[in-house]
């Protein structure tokens, strides 16, 4: 995709992180951006901000768990803006789950995140794709991943992620098969500087955790594991270096956005571990200590 000025965006999880980053970085490429946010207050604050600058953008408050809201959402963006060009399907949410086993954890946490993080891709796909095929405009469709959806591990949201992998690397071939104008892309981002790690805030009720099963134990793994995620993302690039990274991929249609090269030596050592036929490796103390001291090279994990 190569023209953006006066063409539409939709970018979800817009009110903060990496979204509220895409949706500055099109807008000021003078595209027309609606931002889609569960936050209404953050979102409205996002908003209002971009708009001091002239951009011509809308919020519009919206949980990807819920197919209806989506729909809505696509509904009063066409309706604002007429056709969609690209479309961000980055809203997403993190889960500690401390040191439980795929079977430990409980099914409203499975719920919960494969709810947000994939079946929420799903919904936005199968709502604005069909509209953007058969306007017959260039577009792109953008899925943020994560490092966690190339690599093992990371309890439901690791799950989440591969699986909304996969399914975009299955849009991707699906698109070209079908000879459309729309590509698509999975951002597979380290560590940024988000609030990923609050996404408990915004977990609904009929699908909170069970707190009367959670051992003491339990509870302190969860804290230590929280504390960890905090110190690295923190710690981590920030939104705006990955918002112009993705804008480079989607003008220059690459799939794979590999925003934080630090990881490339993981991400060899696992693929050949594959190919190789050996066992799943844990990560050692001593290379989970590795996130937290600085390369030589300046970049970040």
């Amino acid at each position: 995709m190569k023209e953006f000025e006066g063409k539409t965006a939709v970018v979800t999880g817009a009110a903060s992180g990496i979204g509220k980053a895409l949706a500055e970085k099109f807008a000021q490429e003078k595209m027309q951006v609606v931002l889609a946010d569960i936050e209404e207050e953050a979102l409205e604050k996002t908003v209002e901000g971009l708009r001091k600058y002239q951009h011509r953008v809308i919020g519009v408050k919206t949980d990807v768990l819920v197919e209806e809201s989506i729909s809505e959402l696509f509904a009063k963006a066409k309706e604002q803006y007429g056709n969609i060009h690209i479309l961000c399907n980055n809203a997403g949410i993190g889960a500690n789950s401390g040191n439980k086993a795929i079977w430990e954890i409980e099914k409203n946490d499975w719920d919960w995140v494969m709810g947000v993080n994939y079946q929420g891709v799903l919904s936005g796909i199968q709502t604005f794709l069909p509209h953007m095929i058969d306007h017959g405009e260039e577009g792109h469709v953008v899925t943020t991943v994560s490092m966690a959806g190339l690599l093992p591990g990371a309890g439901t949201y690791g799950v989440s992620k591969h699986a909304v992998m996969a399914l975009t690397e299955a849009l991707s071939r699906d698109l070209i098969a079908k000879n459309t104008k729309i590509n698509a892309s999975v951002l597979c981002p380290g560590f940024v500087d988000t609030n990923i790690d609050q996404s408990e805030r915004n977990r609904p009720s009929h699908l909170m955790e069970s707190k009367e099963l959670e051992s003491e134990s339990g509870s302190q793994e969860e804290d230590l594991s929280s504390a960890m995620m905090s110190a690295m993302l923190r710690q981590g690039k920030k939104p705006e270096e990955i918002a112009e990274i993705v804008f480079e991929a989607i003008n220059e249609n690459i799939f794979y956005i590999l925003s934080h090269p630090a990881w490339d030596e993981t991400l060899r050592n696992h693929f050949d571990n594959i190919l190789s036929r050996k066992e799943i490796k844990r990560n050692s103390e001593e290379e989970i200590s590795k996130f937290f001291s600085p390369r030589e090279d300046g970049e970040k994990y």
